[in-house]
């Protein structure tokens, strides 16, 4: 089978690309017209996962050292971090939609249950290995369960640390029972709760606020994909700038008015957010030293999202104490670039440790074991019979 014909059985049934890397949201091959790969869509995601551990670098390592600064530096990264949160999971979740449509509309029995299957299975798997590893450092600043108990709350109503598996699960049932409802009518019920749970008008405990905020962006993806990719197409260099300056113009607004707990501000500061996002991401194709590199990591974000919190974690057991016994010009010297440094480190730890466990044929950690997403149906055997459709040509 050569191997244009496995990526359409592949595309048939649901399966992951070989290798156990790629990303829950991948941009697979229905993600363009003609078979196309969307590039700015692999860099995109490149940039969030790398958003997502430079945050998580800041709030739960860096910002946790004491280091008895007469500058603020460690201010500054914490504002820098913050500036950024309307971004990163809600673009995640945009591509996540766009990419989840045909799927949505094919049959449960050939992608709905093995998929949604899929990530709950990993989001267990993983969330017993969290757990395990995250006692190891009982000071670090994260959701942990510490008892039985609270390994079933996470595992049920609120989600831990990697609730990002979780809530695709729960995104892609409900989108898919949902199919039928007009966009608009679940468009303005996820933004309702997105506004809501935004504003603090719900209790939402541990990572649950995330749960709720981001479903209006998984199905604004899924359903208003092609105005997505309208933007996409459409962005120049004055439409980037412009999407930067509405961003910037927003956020200094939201906080000279304090108004960043009102409903509904929330959403709309991240819809100008994941805008801006996008044009960034497509600009940055033209660029490969930069695009190429955050795409191949776009393409494999799952391993990265799952590994990074225990390496950060046992990292931090390791350099916050030694940090903070340096004297006053060593920590000034360290403080500017520590987060980068780190950052990197982790990234690079978490894929040395992903090839690690695939050489080792610990394949079951980044998928169902026993090639349990791979149903045979119809639509498999039609693509395996099926001839091989010319070479797309190249995305512009």
């Amino acid at each position: 089978m050569t191997t244009r014909e496995q990526v359409a059985v592949d595309t048939a049934v649901g399966r992951p690309a070989p290798g156990g890397g790629t990303d829950p949201g991948s941009a697979g091959p229905d993600s363009g017209s003609a078979g196309t790969r969307l590039a700015w869509a692999d860099v995109a995601k490149g940039g969030c996962i790398l958003l997502v551990l430079l945050w998580h670098v800041i709030v739960k390592d860096y910002l946790q050292i004491d280091w008895r600064l007469d500058v603020p530096v460690p201010g500054a990264w914490g504002v820098f971090g913050e500036l950024l949160l309307p971004m990163r999971m809600p673009l995640f979740f945009t591509i996540s939609g766009m990419f989840a449509a045909t799927a949505v509309q094919r049959p449960w029995r050939s992608v709905a249950r093995p998929r949604a299957a899929r990530f709950l299975y990993l989001y267990g798997v993983w969330l017993v290995i969290h757990t395990v590893v995250l006692a190891l450092a009982p000071n670090f600043p994260t959701d942990r369960a510490r008892d039985l108990g609270e390994l079933l709350v996470q595992l049920t109503v609120t989600p831990s640390n990697l609730w990002y598996l979780y809530a695709l699960a729960l995104y892609f049932v409900l989108a898919k029972a949902l199919r039928r409802v007009h966009p608009a009518v679940l468009l303005v019920a996820a933004g309702t709760l997105s506004a809501v749970a935004a504003a603090g008008l719900v209790d939402t405990p541990g990572n649950r606020a995330g749960l709720y905020q981001n479903l209006v962006f998984f199905l604004a993806g899924l359903h208003l994909r092609g105005y997505v990719r309208q933007w996409a197409d459409a962005v120049t260099g004055r439409r980037l700038l412009l999407a930067a300056g509405a961003y910037a113009a927003a956020q200094v607004a939201v906080a000279a008015t304090g108004t960043a707990r009102l409903p509904g501000v929330a959403p709309l500061v991240s819809i100008l957010a994941v805008l801006l996002g996008i044009a960034v991401a497509v600009r940055l194709v033209r660029w490969p030293a930069v695009g190429e590199p955050l795409a191949a990591l776009g393409r494999q974000t799952l391993p990265i999202y799952v590994i990074h919190m225990p390496v950060l974690a046992l990292l931090h057991l390791l350099v916050a104490d030694p940090i903070a016994g340096l004297d006053d010009s060593a920590r000034l010297a360290l403080a500017p670039g520590f987060p980068f440094s780190l950052t990197a480190a982790v990234l690079a730890l978490s894929l040395g440790l992903h090839r690690l466990l695939l050489a080792a044929r610990a394949t079951w950690l980044f998928d169902l074991p026993g090639g349990g997403l791979h149903l045979p149906d119809r639509a498999a055997t039609a693509a395996r019979q099926a001839p091989s459709p010319p070479a797309p040509a190249a995305p512009h």
